[in-house]
């Protein structure tokens, strides 16, 4: 399971993000950025978050530590700013936390440069995941310590936002034309060998259990959570059982 936490200190807003998450402290003296449950967007991009950057983690790809965070809703009481009040009342309970990586600097394609091996496995997984937001203009990549890590993965599983479509999304090709590695020489062909037969049923089903019961509860048409983490693994099976969806470099 996720570890947990509980919020101590609220201590800036990145306003970056569009859903304003923060940087905050946590019981465990640890420094987190938190992703708020009562955000624009809502359970469903903490869902993906999850899903996904757990999933990267056990495929060998960089991310930062996650962790549940529990959030007292006393704590708005400090904040002068009336939105972030909002955000933080809206939000009481538990909400994702990832490890802060202070010093840390976007990647900027003019500037840096990964090699065409991890370039290639990191747009496979992006792909694989209908990851929209790691473009040139919002690289959602960051390298500390000279090493690169992927952050942000709200904006993936898109497919989970319609569910009565989510069968059709499954063969949904993956437009790379912006993709911040796109112009890296990525070596799709060589990710798609090493990747594609580690995902497997037994895989996809510990990563959705890491999501909370009370993300996946009330999800129209289905009777339980674990419902809905079945649901998941079913559509990514089936995605990367079937690669029509791959960037034209690798079909």
């Amino acid at each position: 399971m996720l570890p947990e936490i509980t919020l101590t200190r609220y201590v800036t807003p990145l306003r970056e993000g569009g859903s304003l998450p923060a940087v905050v402290e946590a019981d465990d003296l640890g420094t987190y950025v938190i992703k708020f449950v009562g955000a624009g967007q809502g359970r469903k991009s903490l869902v993906a978050e999850i899903v996904s950057g757990e999933l990267a983690r056990r495929l060998g790809l960089p991310v930062p530590d996650l962790a549940l965070i529990h959030l007292d809703p006393l704590v708005a009481r400090a904040e002068p700013d009336p939105e972030i009040q909002e955000l933080l009342r809206a939000s009481a309970g538990l909400n994702l936390a990832m490890d802060y990586l202070p010093g840390s600097i976007g990647y900027d394609p003019a500037v840096h440069s990964l090699g065409p091996d991890l370039a290639g496995r990191i747009l496979w997984f992006d792909a694989f995941t209908s990851n929209v937001d790691r473009t040139w203009r919002n690289p959602n990549l960051l390298l500390w310590h000279g090493s690169p890590y992927l952050i942000d993965h709200g904006a993936s599983l898109i497919f989970h936002h319609n569910w009565p479509g989510a069968e059709g999304a499954v063969l949904r090709p993956y437009n790379a034309d912006d993709h911040v590695l796109a112009t890296a020489r990525p070596d799709l062909a060589s990710a798609d060998a090493a990747l594609a037969p580690r995902i497997t049923r037994a895989l996809l089903a510990e990563v959705t259990a890491l999501v909370p019961d009370r993300w996946l509860a009330d999800e129209p048409g289905f009777a339980s959570p674990d419902e809905v983490r079945d649901a998941y693994v079913r559509h990514l099976l089936a995605r990367v059982a079937d690669r029509s969806w791959l960037p034209e470099t690798v079909r």
